[in-house]
């Protein structure tokens, strides 16, 4: 396709495109270096950051295999929570972080699930993407979560920041020991 058949509303939707792409992929390569600070930054002050347990349920059930918002999760933190699960990583005592876990985050299938093509300061856009999570701790500890995240972006002081998000890991049963990576 030649550059000069796209239309401005192509470009302008390619542009907000490139701008999701680009957020996710430097959230988890700060989650990677270990920077939560900064990770933190990227979240709204209101944020919801909810991963409901995975349910088995009959095909006729499928469209309810997950908790309830008032049901039990995984986790259901606001920002005050993750600062709080940062925080506890941070002071270096966290047993399950004690030596510190090797982890890489990979984003994929990034797809912004409404049509528009800016997103205005103040405003909020759906998005929707797919993850990988490695985790390797002392010499034999191995972890893979793999699974789908639903986030509400809103741009906030021009830049975008995660105003919710719903993590459904692909596990109805969590395999790995603890939950002190981020998704």
């Amino acid at each position: 396709m030649n550059l000069r058949t796209l239309s401005p509303e192509r470009l302008l939707y390619l542009d907000l495109k490139c701008e999701v792409e680009d957020f996710l992929f430097a959230e988890a390569e700060l989650l990677d270096e270990r920077r939560y600070d900064d990770w933190l930054a990227l979240f709204t002050d209101d944020v919801r950051y909810w991963m409901p347990l995975r349910l088995n349920v009959r095909w006729q059930d499928r469209d309810a295999d997950t908790s309830g918002e008032d049901e039990t999760g995984w986790t259901d933190d606001d920002k005050e929570t993750l600062t709080k699960r940062v925080r506890q990583i941070q002071t270096g005592l966290h047993w399950a972080e004690e030596p510190v876990s090797r982890v890489s985050h990979v984003v994929s299938n990034v797809r912004i699930a409404e049509p528009m093509i800016t997103l205005e300061e103040g405003h909020t856009m759906t998005v929707k993407s797919h993850f990988i999570v490695y985790r390797n701790r002392l010499e034999t500890e191995t972890d893979l979560l793999v699974g789908r995240r639903d986030d509400r972006l809103r741009r906030t002081g021009g830049q975008l920041r995660i105003a919710n998000r719903k993590i459904l890991i692909e596990q109805s049963v969590l395999m790995a020991k603890n939950l002190t990576v981020f998704l």
